[in-house]
């Protein structure tokens, strides 16, 4: 597709559109906007475009299609595979950051309507004043804003209990590639009645559409809590609860699994001991209960199953400190060792511990090194891969290509897929498009030029 340049004319119009405060071409301006959490070098967009109406956006779009100039949408640019960045080829990205008030919360209904600009976090804590839980849980939760984590489809920690974004949301109003305004889903909890469009443009990581507002799914604040760490003697035995715990009749709000190599680097980091002995691994499982007998009686079922299975200890543990240590991963594995890739596969649960030995191997073969943690759960693992043992840069990229190449073929045999909750954005466009069956390619490809015949939203990304 060729595309036009961005012109003093088009500024002018963006100008017109927004307003001249909010519409920037600056370098030092654009610089923020040329990366994200997860890529390297920066690329700038020509212009930065800050609307703060869904009508404004709308026309901005309307701009960019008959103009041919790529549009990149972005929320707050806590991604990491590069999905709300421009390429070489420029053009407008349009910020949502100014859409971020929250529009309506009705607590009898259960339900919250929000602009896509409004971080997550601040969702959470409006519902929770009210005794109420938005579940959508990201680990970004404090920065990311809602209307990325519809765009990416976000999980996250409560993923295993209440699901993904996608199954936060009940409706969305989105601006559609030619700048038309289209609102998708109801506030229903059944329907039949063509296709479902907002569970199309969820996770399509704007390429068919920039959500503008979303109607959120509220859920009751579960009244009790409880946290339990179990410390196992291998990872093998650890894992064996993925499938043990719904078995038994327990769904745990989160379980969460850790690898001494995560453990020792997450302690040095901290600087607070770990009760983790050299080779075990962790699993934290948080349990919600109606009232506080209920999860008594959960809390002991899980510690005998936890013990049956070969723990060596189960702790009712502090809530802010293992949480903390979990959290504490990325910073940790970083400032140990520079990360030279991140990885975000999933697979079915009980597949989980086959593919963690499968990635060893592959490791080992490849001259790899890794750590990560799983949110176990949902058969969703994230490794950091390692700047460690390459001789130059040209050694890093043939290994960490051969590793990845691998392990995709890996996890695809297991009926898993390259990515959780990150998303494919520009960096894993290569392997999406080989291990991705060839006819839902080609629905995938169809679709997005149905929607966007110039290919102006987002262009570069996924395929």
């Amino acid at each position: 597709m060729e595309y036009n340049q961005v012109t003093p004319e088009v500024v002018a119009a963006l100008q017109q559109i927004v307003g001249e405060k909010y519409v920037w071409t600056e370098r030092d301006k654009r610089i923020p906007y040329g990366q994200d959490e997860g890529t390297g070098q920066p690329c700038l967009p020509d212009v930065v475009v800050l609307p703060a109406t869904t009508e404004e956006l709308a026309a901005v779009v309307r701009l960019a299609n008959d103009v041919v100039i790529p549009l990149i949408p972005r929320g707050t640019g806590t991604g990491l595979e590069g999905g709300a960045v421009a390429d070489s080829r420029g053009g407008i990205m349009v910020s949502t950051e100014r859409m971020d008030r929250i529009l309506e919360i009705n607590e009898d209904a259960m339900y919250m309507t929000v602009e896509a600009g409004v971080i997550t976090a601040v969702i959470q804590e409006e519902a929770r004043k009210r005794g109420l839980l938005y579940a959508g849980d990201p680990c970004s939760g404090d920065c990311c804003c809602i209307g990325g984590n519809g765009a990416t489809n976000a999980g996250g920690n409560r993923a295993v209990k209440y699901g993904t974004t996608r199954d936060q949301i009940y409706a969305i109003e989105v601006v559609t590639p030619t700048g038309k305004i289209a609102h998708l889903g109801k506030r229903l909890h059944k329907m039949t009645a063509g296709y479902p469009l907002e569970k199309i443009v969820i996770g399509s990581e704007g390429t068919l559409g920039i959500i503008t507002k979303l109607t959120l799914r509220l859920v009751p604040l579960p009244p009790c809590t409880a946290n339990l760490l179990a410390v196992f003697p291998a990872p093998a035995k650890a894992l064996s609860l993925v499938t043990a715990l719904p078995k038994a009749g327990i769904t745990p709000t989160c379980l969460e699994f850790m690898d001494y190599d995560v453990i020792a680097v997450v302690q040095d980091w901290l600087k607070e001991k770990q009760p983790c002995p050299e080779g075990g691994a962790y699993m934290i499982i948080q349990l919600d209960g109606k009232n506080e007998d209920t999860l008594d009686e959960d809390c002991v079922t899980a510690d005998e199953l936890c013990r049956s299975l070969g723990a060596v200890e189960v702790f009712m543990a502090d809530a802010d400190k293992v949480w903390k240590a979990r959290k504490a991963f990325t910073e940790a594995s970083a400032a140990e060792c520079p990360v030279a890739a991140m990885e975000d596969f999933v697979v079915p649960p009980d597949k989980l511990e086959d593919l963690l030995q499968s990635l060893k191997a592959i490791g080992a073969q490849t001259g790899v090194v890794f750590r990560g943690v799983s949110h176990a759960g949902d058969g969703n693992i994230h490794l950091d891969v390692l700047r460690r043992g390459f001789a130059d840069e040209a050694d890093e990229k043939a290994k960490i290509t051969a590793f990845e190449d691998q392990a995709c073929a890996a996890v695809y045999e297991m009926g898993g897929a390259i990515s959780g909750e990150h998303g494919i954005g520009q960096s894993r466009k290569a392997l999406f498009a080989k291990y991705t069956d060839p006819v839902a390619l080609e629905l995938m490809k169809a679709l997005k030029k149905a929607w966007d015949p110039k290919c102006i939203l987002n262009p570069g990304k996924l395929f």
